[in-house]
């Protein structure tokens, strides 16, 4: 029989790789917060986003080490299924006072939140305007709530506005859905005027904070930077500042108990494993009582803008754009070789044109490894 799977596969593969497009996991040994080891060598990360170095924090790992003596490895089902796990409450609890929130509702990752808040509150006959470069997950989370999805331009409050006026009075309820921190840019969410525009429309706000939790607003996140901003659906992750796995929503009492009883990614899905839960609480701990950590992350990405006469960073990941896949998988083999790890981003994770090395920074870097960095990067910085 002839396998048409894997020669469509490999056809594939084949197309990708022509394109400089084709990705291969490479083995890394992360050995704390900067260092990595590959390849037999030692290279100084500015590729991941463990923002604080809080994985490998001693009070952090004994956390999950408790975690996994007393309750074991997994949850063993859903959260509805086995019974919940006492330090769920906690967790949620905490989250939900330092965002400022009724209740929260802690998830198995952030693709998982998000796929499953949208679908929650929008359907058919509903309508999610979401920023052009919101995370997929966003994405993803629209298209399987049946709503009508569009695009408006980033951080773009005219197009907003525009089509909130275009389209609201055909639409019965409307979400509006941005990141607070971009991922692949670094730059923040007006959120004090979209939030103006979703009150001015009856629109609800959800903002993924995945890349500000920890790092901005003295670690509360992108939303303290907007005080009089009012957000709906506070989502983010345990997966970059706290170091571990994980997610969350923070919202109204009600509509978390809505989300724990019709979220289908909550309802159909095992918990999170108790350790990954114990070590959330540990880091939002040692944050809570390391005053200034949060900022040092911002405070390393500004010295390095600054280095090389970019715009002043607003968060902890500077994007260096490029252009092309190859251009950009060049640079990042130059970085290699000098024991420095920056990875190339290409397409489809941004748009066509706009790959880039994306540059995150941690509390622990030193100012020498930035000032390295940047050094190294000068003869790229301007190519497209």
């Amino acid at each position: 029989m002839d396998d048409t799977l894997t020669r469509f596969s490999a056809d594939k593969l084949s197309a990708l790789q022509a394109k400089s497009l084709r990705r291969v996991p490479h083995p890394t040994h992360r050995l704390d917060g900067v260092w990595v080891e590959r390849d037999g060598r030692r290279l100084v990360s500015f590729s991941c986003n463990d923002y604080l170095g809080l994985s490998h924090h001693p009070a952090v790992k004994a956390a999950a080490v408790r975690a996994i003596e007393l309750y074991g490895v997994g949850s063993g089902a859903s959260r509805l299924v086995t019974g919940d796990n006492p330090l769920f409450g906690l967790l949620e609890a905490r989250l939900a006072r330092l965002k400022g929130y009724e209740a929260a509702c802690v998830f198995g990752s952030g693709y998982l939140a998000n796929a499953g808040i949208l679908p929650t509150f929008v359907g058919t006959g509903d309508l999610v305007l979401a920023d052009e470069l919101a995370h997929a997950c966003i994405w993803a989370g629209a298209r399987l709530s049946g709503a009508e999805t569009l695009a408006f331009r980033h951080n773009d409050m005219q197009d907003l506005a525009a089509k909130l006026e275009s389209h609201r009075s055909a639409a019965g309820r409307v979400l509006v859905a941005t990141d607070g921190v971009f991922s692949m840019d670094g730059d923040l969410a007006p959120l004090d005027e979209i939030s103006r525009l979703c009150r001015a429309h009856d629109a609800w706000l959800l903002v993924d904070d995945a890349h500000g939790l920890g790092v901005v607003g003295e670690g509360a996140g992108s939303a303290r930077l907007f005080p009089d901003a009012r957000v709906d659906l506070a989502m983010g992750t345990f997966s970059k500042a706290l170091g571990g796995y994980g997610a969350y929503v923070c919202a109204s009492g009600p509509a978390i108990d809505l989300i724990k009883t019709r979220a289908r990614t909550f309802v159909f899905t095992t918990g999170l494993p108790p350790a990954n839960v114990a070590s959330a609480l540990a880091a939002l701990e040692v944050i809570e009582g390391a005053p200034g950590l949060a900022a040092r992350p911002v405070a390393r990405a500004q010295r390095f803008t600054a280095a090389l006469g970019l715009p002043r960073a607003q968060s902890a990941v500077v994007p260096i754009l490029l252009g092309d896949a190859k251009t950009a998988l060049a640079a990042a083999a130059d970085l290699e070789r000098q024991g420095l790890l920056a990875v190339a981003i290409r397409p489809p994770t941004v748009p066509a044109g706009t790959a880039r090395l994306r540059c995150a920074f941690s509390a622990l870097h030193g100012e020498e490894q930035v000032d390295r960095l940047a050094a190294a990067l000068q003869p790229w910085v301007g190519r497209p």
